[in-house]
C-alpha cells in the first residue's frame, strides 16, 4: 500500500510520468523518422516507365459448382465408400436411405476436396494466407 502525504509530490509518481513522456516522444519521433524511410522505399519500389496493361484475370469456376458436376458423373472413391460402410454400421438405424445417400455424397465430395488439397505442392517460402479485417 502506498503512504503519501497530502500535498506533497511522492517521488514514485514522478517517474512514471516521465517514463510515460519519455514513451511518447519516442513513439512520435519514430513514426516522423519512419515518414521519409517509406517514402524513399516506395520511390526505389516503382515499376519502370513502361506501362504495360495486365491482362485481367481468368475468372475460375466456383468450387461448389465444379464439385457438383464433378461428383454427379464419377462414381465414388473407394475411400469414401469405405468411409459410408463406417457410418452405416455406426448410424444405420438412425438414418433414412435418402439421408444416408446425402451422406455418402458428402463423404465423397470431402474425400476429393481432400485429394485436391494434397496435390496442391507448397515450397518452403510460401506463406499461410491470412485475412485480417478488424
Amino acid at each position: 500500500m502506498r503512504k503519501s502525504k497530502v500535498g506533497s509530490n511522492s517521488q514514485s509518481e514522478e517517474p512514471a510520468s516521465a517514463s510515460r513522456r519519455r514513451f511518447n516522444k519516442i513513439v512520435a519521433a519514430t513514426a516522423l523518422a519512419a515518414v521519409p524511410l517509406a517514402a524513399s522505399i516506395a520511390s526505389a519500389q516503382t515499376p519502370s516507365t513502361t506501362k504495360e496493361t495486365p491482362a485481367p484475370p481468368k475468372p475460375q469456376p466456383s468450387p461448389a459448382a465444379t464439385t457438383t458436376a464433378a461428383t454427379a458423373t464419377q462414381k465414388p472413391s473407394p475411400l469414401a465408400e469405405a468411409y459410408a460402410e463406417v457410418a452405416r454400421a455406426r448410424f444405420g438405424n438412425q438414418v433414412t436411405p435418402e439421408q444416408f445417400a446425402q451422406i455418402k455424397k458428402e463423404l465423397d465430395g470431402n474425400v476429393r476436396t481432400a485429394d485436391r488439397l494434397r496435390a496442391v505442392k507448397l515450397q518452403n517460402a510460401d506463406e499461410p494466407d491470412f485475412i485480417f479485417s478488424a
